[in-house]
């Protein structure tokens, strides 16, 4: 079963890292996507953009309202996502678990629902 692991983190504790930290994070979490790939988990990630790049869109009685910023004001901001190939929640909780950016912030982890035209 698929699981999207939607990783958050506090920007202010990215931004307060050394470019050595920084770039040693970046090595641990590019080392644990080759690590699920390897174990056959892995289906696709990516890293977002920081938070001042998003744009928020919202469509009310078929008027669009454009907005700086992300959805809600929050501590910590979606940063990221992997999609893995799991057992069962119970295994894609592990998966998450060895999500470095876990230790700085949080990973929710969601059941991919498969829609069905009818």
């Amino acid at each position: 079963m698929k699981y999207l692991c939607l990783v958050y983190s506090e920007e202010k504790k990215l931004d307060a890292m050394s470019e050595s930290e920084s770039g040693a994070f970046i090595d641990e979490s590019l080392a644990y996507d080759e690590a699920l790939r390897k174990s056959g988990y892995f289906l696709v990630a990516e890293a977002l953009q920081p938070v001042q790049a998003a744009t928020t869109v919202r469509v009310r009685n078929r008027r669009v309202s454009i907005t700086d910023g992300p959805l809600a004001e929050t501590k910590e901001h979606l940063a990221g996502f992997i999609l893995v190939n799991a057992r069962d929640l119970n295994d894609a909780i592990q998966v998450a678990s060895k999500i470095p950016l876990a230790r700085l912030g949080s990973v929710e982890v969601r059941p991919i629902r498969e829609l069905v035209q009818q």
